[in-house]
């Protein structure tokens, strides 16, 4: 049995032909090669669909990585710079009482002024603002009001007498309303 050998022929043609062994005509081959085309047609586009949708999800994906790493960041800053505002607001009074300032040694009151300006150009460059002052005109969803004073100066009414305490925002998001105190005509 080792002996013999496995006859392996390249040239062989076959006929196509029916189950019953009928030779299929050459419209029959034909139709069976245009059915088969069809179908290797569909199939390759099912692929192409397939990729195409793959790769627009991919994109979408990057897009939404890259919005998810903004949102991140901003809210990192946002924390970062609310742990600050304490800081921020004790320099605030400090450089408030001008009588107390006033007496400070003037090279030491400078220095004090210059860090307190690096500190809040750092934070400008973030896209940190104050707002509240007085003579603006209320605005509740920028301004807390603790309380009012009463005035029979109509030009005066729903404008901002006094500031309590500043407000403070990081682009258009509000890390603290300004608390103030406002005018009402009587």
């Amino acid at each position: 049995m080792d002996d013999e050998k496995e006859i392996v022929v390249d040239d062989v043609e076959f006929e196509e032909s029916t189950e019953e062994g009928i030779e299929l005509g050459a419209q029959a081959k034909l139709k069976k090669l245009q059915e088969k085309i069809k179908g290797l047609e569909k199939e390759k586009q099912e692929y192409l669909d397939g990729w195409q949708r793959a790769r627009a999800d991919y994109v979408n994906l990057q897009k939404q990585t890259e919005e998810d790493k903004k949102r991140v960041r901003t809210m990192v800053e946002e924390n970062f710079i609310e742990e600050l505002l304490p800081a921020i607001d004790s320099f605030s009074l400090a450089m408030a009482n001008k009588e107390a300032w006033e007496k400070v040694d003037t090279n030491w009151r400078a220095g004090v002024e210059y860090i307190y300006q690096q500190l809040t150009n750092v934070l400008k460059e973030r896209g940190f603002a104050t707002f509240g002052s007085v003579g603006e005109v209320f605005d509740p969803s920028l301004h807390q009001a603790v309380s009012d004073t009463q005035t029979d100066d109509t030009t005066l009414d729903h404008t901002i007498a006094s500031v309590l305490q500043q407000g403070y925002k990081l682009g258009d998001n509000i890390l603290r309303p300004a608390r103030v105190i406002v005018y009402t005509n009587k």
